[in-house]
């Protein structure tokens, strides 16, 4: 047999370009070694060589059909079917093939066979950028069948596996020995070698992609290189897998009431659209409960079911021998079934319409306290459960360019506590469901024309609702002056109805000097039908009508001054002119959704500042506000806005009666007096590791009646806290009903060592001058594990078992997961 090795002309590029006549010694493209191979090779037959190609030949995006192979060596020769390519450490053999790519500084390929081999530092890259390191490696033509020696490989998700030998034994399964996994980096980032934070390591693993899984043999759990857990078998889902089915990482804790508590949560995947999460908490001191999770995506939409179940007795703090201190840790009541519901779905065919539902009950009102049970209060829906409220709907929409509407009903659970037991917790008298409302239907709706309106923007609303109660509430449904004297149990709840019906015309106008002019006009009209009164009014039903129209301009004037060359300071003085008749605020018309009024600079200049329909404005009203904005250094900015209205006359229906002496009242909204609160607001971000917000209403008399203000700060690589405060202090009257708060919240976590340090959260309540909660762990972070360990108490008056504290565990893996409870939980 002849043999011709060719010299590196300059930069030699040996391609083997073939299609299915490989196989039988398809020509070569490089210069030389094509001449060379076509006369030691049978010419190939004419049929295949003028085979058409196939859609299954066409080339892909590198320019190579799915069977073609190219090559970059420094030298190759050929015996027989056998191609050989020779490299070296600083210039290896690049093959092509298959949408891989092989470097090795030695690769044979045998043309009969179609078997591949690579040794001396070989590494094979995938198409979804895994890459293999093997010191030798022999795969088959269609990556059904190979082997590795010495295997090193980084998984797509940046996981790594090493393992002594590696056999693919078919298509769907490979095998390896003596292997060692970890989702961690094994290399610093100037390319040291590192003992990797958490790792796996086995005698034997089995990776089957039929089972989507890998299976560990003789199991060794190392945290930092130290080994601390052994199992003669484990499995977890392939790295490459979105969802597969198995044990999810478990969290445990410790509190008194529970005792030590472990969940142990699996995850089954019903098929990719479809999975159910089985979590059950065994409890030491109290039946267990099991949590259920079924997940569903449809073609245009999903449903998330979540739900619980026991069955047992309640449990808290008690005062049983009633010498006025309460025995923790009782158990109270008979033995029953216990549970909860948190379902929600959203459905967005095509087309304008969608629509969706929420479903959410508990069966004990403090089941959610007692158990711990995650993420139980969450906005999903239409329609959002305010603090501590279940909201159960069903609702749909359909919007266009230029319309929208949504029709809903909704029914509500309260978990609020109405009355606090200042010595036993579990005695808490809750808000009864009975008193909130059955709504349905509520409908909203909005319409504008395609084009202008008398040169402006013409929109129209409309609103409907009806509202059923089965028991009696009076204030604030109904007013206080209304409310008949006597006892009210036994009395039928007070049923209201309204249609709303609003037009709403503007134009936009800026002047030569840049004054932007904006009149509007504003029509409104609403219809009560209120049923069901108390007898003592001497009406049982009755139906009330009031309209309103309104006219005005906004005025903007926005000014802008560039100070240097990275920073500008933009001021913008604005105004609002606007005359009504006088507002129709009939105190029979229930007032049930604008009982809380919330001003900030966007609410100021509506015309209707109340979130609701029930409380409207008019008369002759001027508002006036100014935002000035300093932006500097590209990142860095800061703004402020100051605001106020004034009208004609007070408007003594927006006071209410103090909760604690009916006979005065007081001004919750801001808005009852002539002049309003003045409003502040800004942010600061006075650096790309700070920034800031703050809101605040101000009375007449400089005291602040409600404030929120929040800061953010990084410092060094990872240090991080967040300081919030907020206060309520526009009730003028202390006492048991006084709504009024306080409260200051903090959170972080400082690295003092490496990847050690302490992480805190804490949340005061300034007006009862006690840490409502609070924890403080030691942590250990690095780039794929981090674990924090710490103590936390709970003094929330609403829980049964009144203040709790205990160990608390998170866990985060990289790849695998987290578990323990979320610090955002904290409510």
């Amino acid at each position: 047999m002849t043999h011709r090795r060719l010299p590196r002309m300059g930069a030699l590029r040996l391609r083997l370009l073939t299609g299915a006549a490989l196989v039988i010694g398809a020509p070569l493209s490089a210069p030389g070694l094509a001449h060379a191979a076509q006369a030691q090779a049978p010419a190939p037959a004419p049929a295949v060589q003028a085979a058409p190609q196939t859609a299954a030949q066409t080339p892909g995006a590198d320019g190579l059909t799915p069977d073609a192979v190219y090559m970059d060596a420094d030298s190759a020769q050929r015996e027989g079917d056998l191609v050989s390519a020779q490299g070296s450490a600083e210039d290896r053999v690049m093959a092509r093939f298959q949408d891989h790519s092989l470097r090795a500084k030695d690769v044979t390929y045998d043309l009969q066979s179609q078997v591949a081999t690579a040794s001396g530092d070989a590494e094979l890259t995938a198409p979804d950028g895994s890459v293999v390191h093997a010191e030798r490696i022999e795969l088959d033509s269609d990556f059904k069948t190979g082997v590795a020696v010495d295997l090193a490989t980084r998984l797509s998700n940046g996981s790594s596996l090493m393992a002594a030998t590696a056999v693919r034994r078919s298509e769907t399964v490979s095998e390896l020995n003596n292997v060692i996994f970890t989702p961690c980096p094994i290399c610093t980032v100037d390319g040291a070698a590192k003992t990797p934070s958490v790792s796996i390591q086995a005698s034997k693993a089995v990776q089957n992609e039929e089972l989507r899984a890998i299976l560990y043999r003789d199991v060794v759990f190392r945290l930092g290189g130290v080994p601390i857990f052994y199992l003669p078998a484990f499995s977890h889902p392939d790295p490459s897998v979105d969802r597969a089915s198995g044990f999810l990482v478990p969290w445990g804790d410790y509190q008194a009431g529970r005792g030590v508590s472990l969940e142990l949560p699996y995850l089954h995947v019903i098929s990719p659209s479809e999975d159910v999460l089985i979590s059950p908490q065994f409890n030491t001191r109290v039946e267990p409960l099991l949590n259920l999770q079924w997940r569903k995506r449809f073609t245009d939409g999903m449903i998330v079911a979540r739900g619980g179940a026991t069955y047992g007795r309640s449990f808290g703090d008690f005062d049983l021998d009633g010498d006025g201190d309460a025995e923790s840790n009782v158990r109270f009541g008979d033995k029953t079934a216990r549970s909860y519901l948190l379902a929600h779905g959203a459905f967005d065919p095509d087309g304008p319409w969608r629509w969706g539902f929420t479903a959410e009950r508990v069966s004990d009102k403090t089941l959610f306290d007692r158990y711990d049970v995650r993420d139980a209060y969450q906005d999903n829906g239409l329609y959002y459960g305010d603090s501590r409220r279940l909201i159960s709907q069903i609702y749909a929409e359909r919007q266009t360019q230029r319309s929208y509407l949504s029709v809903a009903a909704f029914t509500m659970q309260s978990l609020r506590v109405a009355q606090f037991d200042p010595v036993t917790p579990a005695l808490n008298v809750f808000e009864d469901d009975n008193t909130l409302p059955l709504v349905a239907p509520l409908i909203e709706a909005r319409w504008e024309p395609e084009g202008p309106v008398f040169g402006g923007r013409l929109r129209l609303r409309g609103s409907a609702v009806a509202l059923t109660r089965d028991a009696y509430v009076g204030f604030p449904t109904l007013a206080p002056e209304l409310i008949p004297g006597g006892p009210t149990d036994g009395l039928p709840g007070v049923d209201s109805r309204r249609v709303t019906g609003q037009a709403e015309w503007r134009r936009a106008m800026i002047s030569p000097i840049g004054v932007r002019w904006e009149p509007f006009v504003d029509l409104r009209a609403d219809v009560y039908s209120v049923a069901d009164l108390p007898p003592a009014m001497g009406v049982e039903n009755e139906t009330y009508a009031r309209a309103r129209a309104s006219a005005g301009v906004d005025v903007s004037y926005p000014l802008y001054r560039r100070l240097s060359a990275s920073s500008d300071l933009i001021l913008e003085p604005m105004a609002q002119l606007s005359i009504s008749n006088k507002a129709d605020l009939d105190r029979r018309i229930p007032n049930e959704d604008s009982q809380i009024t919330e001003l900030d600079h966007l609410s100021l200049f509506r015309m209707d500042r109340f979130p609701g329909y029930d409380l409207l404005e008019g008369g002759l009203r001027f508002t006036a506000g100014a935002r000035a904005t300093l932006h500097w250094d590209e990142v860095r900015s800061a703004s402020l806005f100051i605001g106020r209205s004034m009208r004609a006359d007070d408007q003594d229906e927006y006071l209410t009666p103090i909760p604690d002496d009916p006979t005065r009242l007081y001004d919750p909204s801001g808005l009852a007096s002539r002049t309003s609160d003045w409003v502040v607001q800004g942010s600061f971000n006075p650096s790309d590791r700070m920034r800031g917000w703050f809101h605040a209403t101000i009375d007449g008399n400089g005291q602040v009646r409600r404030a929120e203000a929040t800061v953010d700060g990084r410092w060094g690589r990872r240090n991080l806290a967040s300081v919030s405060y907020i206060v309520d202090s526009s009730n003028p009257l202390d006492g048991p009903e006084n709504r009024n708060y306080e409260f200051v919240q903090l959170s972080g976590h400082q690295f003092i060592y490496g990847n050690w340090g302490v992480a805190v959260t804490g949340i005061a309540d300034m007006q009862r001058d006690i840490v409502t909660r609070s924890e403080v762990g030691l942590l250990y972070d690095d780039d794929c594990f981090r674990i924090e360990l710490g103590w936390r108490r709970d003094n929330t008056r609403v829980r049964p078992t009144g203040p709790a504290e205990g160990v608390y565990i998170r866990l985060n893996l990289a790849t695998f997961g987290a578990s323990g409870y979320d610090r955002n939980d904290m409510r």
